[in-house]
């Protein structure tokens, strides 16, 4: 089989890696002939070429896993992620500062060529409201600053995945016209429900109604494999003209909302205390 996607002996960065999509991904990467190296807060039991333990709301622990890492990074898959169970700050620290925070720690090592890609979600698919607020916080200088803006402004972010998916979406945007001058690409996909093993919290954490309606037109939630081609493809040599993208891996919800054939007013309505 020709390696079309051009990963073979590619050095490539996968967080997130110990289950759900990330291990989906860095998955099929090994089987694409990447050297995969694996970043999360659980010990991942794939063969790869290293490993480091990182917490993503902490900035000594992002750091020294990326200084474990070192050398040439060709790719780079954000796929850790929190999702509204756990503490505010916390769900904005792992989506989107720590995320940022390890991103912008490892595009010094990538040469020109590279990519980056980052899940989002459909549930920031509202970013367009909040676009002055979300480039506010997308241009505080680094992790600090950053989570001095989300205290101040807790009143903004109750719903902290929601805020922090939003954030991300826009910071790759602005990333993309940024980045694109030393060669390097970042791109995101906005997944709709997909069957992780952070399903259960999700389903914690919003009504099912909800749910089920972000599954629409498709009516089933996609595999954690599903939602890992789209990643693979945007940081691929199939797409070195993408850039700046938020990708929706929905199964049509997007386009289903934004032509009126998915019509969420009446299930928003219901969620809308009297």
């Amino acid at each position: 089989m020709s390696d079309i996607l051009g990963y073979k002996n590619k050095r490539v960065v996968v967080t997130g890696c110990f289950s759900g999509m990330g291990e989906a991904t860095a998955r099929m990467l090994l089987d694409l002939g990447a050297e995969v190296h694996g970043l999360d807060y659980k010990d991942c039991a794939l063969p790869l070429a290293s490993f480091a333990k990182v917490d993503l709301r902490e900035p000594d622990s992002i750091d020294a896993g990326v200084a474990k890492i070192g050398g040439r990074v060709d790719a780079l898959f954000n796929c850790a992620g929190l999702p509204n169970v756990f503490p505010v700050l916390d769900v904005m620290k792992v989506n989107f500062l720590g995320l940022r925070k390890l991103t912008e720690a490892i595009v010094p090592l990538m040469p020109q060529g590279s990519a980056i890609a980052s899940i989002a979600s459909t549930a920031g698919g509202g970013w367009h409201a909040r676009m002055a607020t979300h480039k506010e916080l997308a241009a505080t200088p680094d992790f600090e600053t950053g989570l001095k803006w989300c205290e101040a402004n807790q009143h903004l972010i109750d719903d902290s995945y929601t805020f922090s998916k939003e954030t991300l979406i826009i910071w790759t945007m602005m990333s993309g016209a940024s980045l694109i001058k030393r060669g390097v690409r970042i791109n995101c996909t906005l997944p709709g429900p997909t069957q992780t093993p952070m399903m259960p919290d999700f389903e914690k954490a919003a009504p099912k109604a909800v749910i089920d309606a972000a599954a629409k037109p498709i009516d089933r939630f996609a595999t954690p494999a599903e939602q890992a081609g789209p990643m693979v493809f945007l940081n691929s040599e199939l797409a070195t003209y993408v850039n700046g993208v938020p990708f929706p891996v929905d199964g049509g919800f997007t386009g289903g909302v934004t032509t009126g054939q998915i019509d969420l007013s009446g299930l928003l309505a219901s969620m809308t205390p009297a």
